[in-house]
């Protein structure tokens, strides 16, 4: 059996190791992957967004499934694109992917649905957003409708702050096009937790929680990036709070997409905030996120392609979908300066020792040698039987890794550990 994963960081990557344990699969192609990878999958030098290549690719390949990964093919249609020619994925449908590709239509969608989440105003107006800021409440929270790499959103402590960020996103279009419109919305307080869930549109089967590490340097300081690291599960997600996110908001959420005829296949990630008020949905993802597939998928027990394929043909309530008990942790070695200015070709080495479990970004070969190449370089990733353990396997595994102007966070998990 032939898959195709279409993208190419550390997410993908957590992707093809899981689905190579499946003995059926006889060739994994990565479009593009990231010379990283290239022990676990066959790269294709075709990018993410080109979906017409992607398609030819298939179709004279003979492909018989593939796992559409990251947000902009999926908003783009690749999974349409594919079922056109009777290829099955793994992802929703462009209809379905707008609950990604627009803050503004999710947002709208909650307000309709009865959905808890953050109180907002959506703006397409320059002179009208900064004219709300005169006396909106502060901190409040900025956010591009479109696609922006995962930093589309930024908090504003003063109201000088938030006309900035606003025109910076309007009028000086940081974003492109995804700054059209924006939404301010009010700014929430508590813990945060990543929910990421299988759905064939009718049944929700939430993974295990994870946290995220999203700014740069230890102690939460620094600019947010795509992720310095995760754990799993989330020490703050307890059962009650599961069951209550099930009935208010997982369950409502597939039921809203099917009455708007965009019924949602693939994996939704639920970002959550456990406000004192009780859980708010602060973004939808129409995907696996990225570095939480590196600790979710590990303690993953099942079969992920029959999970994958059970999404596609509405079969999920017949799957066993089943996680090991225990924890996983993730720490992201990055290039220094990220999420700015950062260098990369710099020589990389991971220990064979720990390769099983390394889950790599930005890496590119030149002339047979492994060389870093981008901001995130890769993820570690560790699990054992309890959170303080996995942290410190993973931390150990980080010295088996090897490249210059390297930095990762040291507090990983610091967070979860306090948690009583």
């Amino acid at each position: 059996m032939k898959i195709m994963v279409v993208g190419g960081g550390g997410r993908e990557h957590a992707i093809i190791k899981k689905l190579k344990e499946n003995k059926n699969i006889t060739e994994i192609f990565a479009l593009p992957g990231n010379a990283g990878m290239a022990k676990d999958a066959t790269l294709v030098n075709i990018g993410a967004k080109d979906i017409e290549a992607i398609k030819e690719f298939a179709k004279t390949n003979d492909i018989d499934y593939a796992v559409v990964a990251p947000d902009d093919p999926l908003v783009l249609g690749c999974v349409d694109a594919l079922n056109e020619i009777g290829i099955d994925c793994f992802g929703p449908n462009k209809a379905a992917a707008i609950i990604e590709g627009s803050k503004v239509f999710s947002k709208n969608l909650m307000k309709k649905y009865n959905i808890p989440t953050a109180e907002y105003e959506v703006f397409s107006d320059l002179d009208a957003a900064i004219e709300y800021l005169e006396t909106a409440p502060i901190p409040t929270v900025i956010k591009a409708d479109g696609l922006a790499l995962g930093k589309g959103v930024i908090i504003a402590e003063t109201r000088e702050d938030a006309k900035a960020a606003v025109r910076s996103m309007m009028e000086d279009k940081i974003f492109g096009e995804s700054g059209n419109n924006v939404v301010i919305e009010e700014f929430l307080t508590g813990p945060e937790v990543s929910v990421l869930s299988f759905t064939d549109g009718k049944t929700v089967v939430p993974m295990v929680s994870s946290m995220d590490h999203k700014r740069a340097l230890d102690g939460d300081k620094g600019l947010n990036t795509g992720g310095m690291g995760t754990i799993a599960p989330n020490p703050y997600y307890t059962e009650a709070i599961a069951k209550e996110c099930m009935e208010k908001i997982f369950i409502p959420t597939i039921n809203a997409m099917n009455s708007e005829n965009r019924t949602f296949k693939g994996c939704l990630y639920f970002g959550l905030m456990l406000t004192p008020k009780g859980p708010k949905v602060i973004e939808y993802n129409c995907r696996f996120g990225d570095p939480e597939t590196q600790v979710v998928l590990p303690l993953l027990e099942s079969d992920l392609l029959t999970v994958m394929k059970a999404t596609t043909n509405g079969t999920l309530s017949d799957c066993e979908v089943k996680f090991k008990n225990g924890a996983a942790a993730c720490v992201v070695m990055a290039s220094s300066g990220y999420p700015q200015k950062y260098e990369s070709g710099f020589d990389l080495f991971i220990d064979k020792s720990v390769e099983d479990t390394v889950y790599v970004a930005g890496a590119k070969s030149v002339d047979g040698v492994l060389k870093t190449a981008g901001g995130r370089v890769l993820g570690v990733t560790a699990t054992a039987d309890n959170l303080p353990d996995a942290l410190e396997k993973a931390y150990q595994k980080v010295n088996f890794v090897k490249f210059e102007n390297a930095f990762y966070r040291k507090d990983i998990g610091k967070k979860a550990l306090e948690v009583k």
